[in-house]
């Protein structure tokens, strides 16, 4: 099983790297988050990796903290949630917002992730909360809970300018992920009505 990985970046796509150690290239998949907090090809790079085993495919999965992967098993070991989706849950919402959205059971915030619906959202509040309760991810970094509350105040905005709620979210969450976790309510809701 491969833990970690350390090397020099060769490649680096926002689905994707590949980490040259010793001459060999390691392709991993991984999310948005990671992808921020990375450097450049030619840097450097560590990486906590978690290795998925199927019978028609071995793959490798990259993150930036142990937080991270912690937050990534967990997610993978929902029924119904595989390795892609788990990506996809981090890297439509930070993970430390993720976090709270499971501990406070947040469900809109949940169902605005791709392919999250509202008993896939359930599942991982009923399945998730005690987990991730016990686990620290000030390390992971992406937001406090004021950026929680700001996604949430954002979105309330748009919906009462009579954007559907989904599409609401959607907006904000591309606001954020383009402009960073430190724009106020105001300018998450500039960046989204532009959206």
């Amino acid at each position: 099983m491969i833990a970690q990985l350390s090397g020099t970046l060769l490649k680096k796509t926002a689905a994707d790297v590949v980490v040259d150690i010793g001459g060999v290239g390691y392709h991993a998949f991984i999310p948005l988050s990671t992808f921020r907090l990375i450097g450049v090809p030619g840097d450097r790079v560590h990486l906590f990796t978690h290795m998925h085993v199927r019978e028609d495919s071995l793959d490798l999965f990259g993150f930036s903290s142990e937080a991270e992967r912690t937050i990534f098993l967990e997610l993978i070991s929902v029924s119904g949630i595989g390795p892609k989706l788990g990506l996809a849950v981090l890297s439509g919402l930070s993970p430390e917002v993720f976090h709270r959205a499971v501990v406070d059971e947040d469900l809109g915030l949940l169902t605005s992730i791709k392919g999250i619906g509202k008993k896939t959202a359930q599942r991982l509040v009923v399945e998730l909360k005690e987990k991730l309760s016990g686990i620290d991810v000030s390390s992971i970094g992406g937001g406090g809970p004021e950026v929680h509350e700001e996604i949430g105040d954002a979105v309330m905005a748009l919906v009462s300018l009579g954007i559907p709620r989904a599409r609401a979210r959607d907006s904000v969450l591309a606001a954020r992920r383009d402009g960073g976790d430190d724009l106020s309510v105001e300018e998450l809701v500039k960046r989204a009505l532009r959206k």
